[in-house]
C-alpha cells in the first residue's frame, strides 16, 4: 500500500474551478494507476478519472468528461484533478486512490487497495 494526501478542496460557485491534488508515498507512484472517486451524501462512491502509471492514457465518468482533467507528475509523486465549470452535483467528498502495479488504468473501487481521506468540494449554485 502507499500512503495518499488528497488536498484542494473547498467551496467555488457553480461555473468556477478548483484543482485537486493527491500526494503519494513510497516509490512505487509511477507504477501504479491512480483514480478519483467522490461520495456524495446518502449517495454510494462513484468513479470520476483515473489516469495509467505512464500518463498516456486517461478515463472519465460520462458526467466529468469535458470538464475535469485527470493528469500526474511521477517526479512530484502527485496526482491532479483539475475541474472546470463546477456544477452543484459536483458536491461531494473526493477521494484518490492507487492500485499499485497495475499496467493500465481502474474504473471499479474494488480494483483500487490505497485510499486518501478525501477532500471536501462544495459547489454552491
Amino acid at each position: 500500500q502507499v500512503e495518499l494526501v488528497e488536498s484542494g478542496g473547498g467551496l467555488v460557485q457553480a461555473g468556477g474551478s478548483l484543482r485537486l491534488s493527491c500526494a503519494a508515498s513510497g516509490r512505487t507512484f509511477s507504477s501504479s494507476a491512480m483514480g478519483w472517486f467522490r461520495q456524495a451524501p446518502g449517495k454510494e462512491r462513484e468513479f470520476v478519472a483515473t489516469i495509467r502509471g505512464t500518463g498516456t492514457v486517461t478515463y472519465y465518468a460520462d458526467s466529468v468528461k469535458g470538464r475535469f482533467t485527470i493528469s500526474r507528475d511521477n517526479a512530484r509523486n502527485t496526482v491532479y484533478l483539475q475541474m472546470n465549470s463546477l456544477k452543484p452535483d459536483d458536491t461531494a467528498v473526493y477521494y484518490c486512490a492507487a492500485r499499485i502495479g497495475l499496467n493500465g488504468y481502474a474504473i471499479a473501487a474494488y480494483e483500487y487497495d490505497s485510499w486518501g481521506q478525501g477532500t471536501q468540494v462544495t459547489v454552491s449554485s
